[in-house]
């Protein structure tokens, strides 16, 4: 009897949600300046564009890759004072769990773990070229997700359930890899 208690509970642990980061690494990074150095001679301050993006891959029965990107291009009258584009990626274990909770876990949950990482790899890039500070500011990874899931109801009628193709919801401009 306590055997079968004992296999039940195995059973049981084997069986249940699973959600682990396994690493966090920078995918990719790149700063250019293309102006440089006459650009530093500009007495206006600079216009910032950011743009965020996330993916996502399947690599393994329960492992996955997600990654955020930010491009971020400063000018200056018109002038490209420095564009840096850096991915933040990370593998995540997710096992055991239900298919209507795993595009909310990596559209969501994974990107918002990623992104401190990203800023601060960011951050540290700009001031070691020697440029002004530039902090990122904080994400909504959740109002990106709903943003997506309602462009893509809209581009299929309103007949979709909030799943990506591949299982992964990924917003505007995001690809996949």
């Amino acid at each position: 009897m306590a055997e079968q208690n004992k296999a039940a509970d195995n059973s049981a642990q084997t069986d249940s949600p699973s959600f682990n980061l396994q690493r966090v690494y920078v995918k990719d990074m790149s700063l250019e300046m293309p102006n440089a150095p006459h650009i530093f001679l500009e007495q206006e301050a600079p216009a910032v564009e950011v743009n965020i993006g996330i993916g996502g891959q399947r690599i393994a029965d329960t492992m996955f890759e997600a990654t955020v990107t930010v491009t971020v291009t400063t000018k200056i009258n018109d002038k490209v004072l420095y564009l840096i584009e850096a991915t933040q990626g990370g593998i995540f274990e997710l096992a055991n769990i239900p298919a209507e909770q795993m595009d909310p876990l990596l559209g969501i949950v994974c990107p918002t773990m990623l992104y401190p990482y990203l800023r601060a790899n960011v951050a540290d890039a700009i001031t070691r070229a020697s440029l002004p500070p530039l902090h990122l500011t904080d994400v909504n990874f959740q109002a990106l997700y709903q943003q997506r899931i309602a462009e893509m109801q809209k581009e299929q009628g309103g007949q979709t359930n909030g799943q990506a193709d591949s299982g992964i919801i990924l917003p505007p401009g995001a690809t996949r890899q």
